[in-house]
């Protein structure tokens, strides 16, 4: 009995996997040749089909890139470390440098950040926005708040138009780092509601709390929640770790 299932499972199972594949060419508009092709060699073609028209899809796909980086950082995490750290001395130009000083500080190297930033701080690109708040995150990740503070605020003065809510949230944070605690809650209420993600409201609640504010803390952490209930679900995937943060906060 078990031997005519497997026979019966072995028959049925190329024409099923032809069928499935079918319907998937017919309603993502692909060549109906492929249908006959599946049709007359059901599992050949369905073979094919896959190879041809699936496989190449699930890796130009953006999702597919992603793991597929993941992976490869997993395997070597120094990879593009290594590699960057050879274009930056062969080319020396700013963008080598500042890509450079990016793969730094995501490994946490925050001095030797500071100084490819340093060298890229120069002639045209003295202030330019971006490599600034670079220095800045390297500055407040080596734990000298004072100088990202001074940082930002210097870009802030030769980039008046610059707007960025990294720039904000990492002020704000400088701020409560040096002790300047007042300052710090301004900025983080003007900068919680507009800021594309929960870190911020979350440190302005936590924040409100060590200040003894504990009342106005649950209700920023309520509100927080309130509007991620009816957020999309990937909004909540991206910002678990700070919903969950709020939500110790009640």
């Amino acid at each position: 009995m078990r031997y005519d299932s497997l026979l019966m499972l072995y028959v049925i199972l190329p024409y099923a996997l032809s069928i499935a594949l079918i319907i998937h060419c017919i309603k993502t508009g692909r060549n109906w040749i492929w249908v006959w092709v599946m049709l007359f060699l059901p599992l050949l073609g369905a073979l094919a089909y896959a190879a041809v028209e699936i496989v190449p899809e699930l890796f130009r796909s953006q999702s597919a890139r992603h793991t597929a980086r993941g992976l490869k950082k997993a395997i070597n995490p120094f990879a593009d470390l290594r590699r960057f750290e050879q274009e930056a001395g062969v080319t020396g130009n700013v963008a080598s440098r500042q890509r450079y000083a990016e793969e730094l500080l995501r490994h946490g190297r925050f001095a030797e950040a500071i100084e490819q930033y340093r060298q890229t701080l120069t002639g045209l690109y003295e202030h330019d926005p971006n490599l600034m708040l670079g220095l800045a995150r390297a500055q407040f990740g080596q734990g000298d708040a004072s100088a990202a503070r001074a940082t930002l605020e210097a870009l802030l003065q030769h980039n008046p138009g610059f707007s960025s809510p990294e720039r904000h949230l990492l002020y704000a944070r400088a701020l409560e780092q040096e002790g300047r605690l007042d300052q710090a809650l301004q900025e983080y209420r003007a900068l919680a509601p507009a800021y594309p993600g929960a870190e911020a409201s979350v440190r302005y609640a936590q924040l409100l709390e060590r200040q003894g504010a504990r009342e106005e803390a649950r209700r920023v952490a309520r509100e927080l929640l309130e509007q991620a209930r009816i957020a999309p679900a990937h909004y909540r995937r991206a910002q678990r770790t700070w919903l969950d943060a709020a939500a110790r906060l009640l």
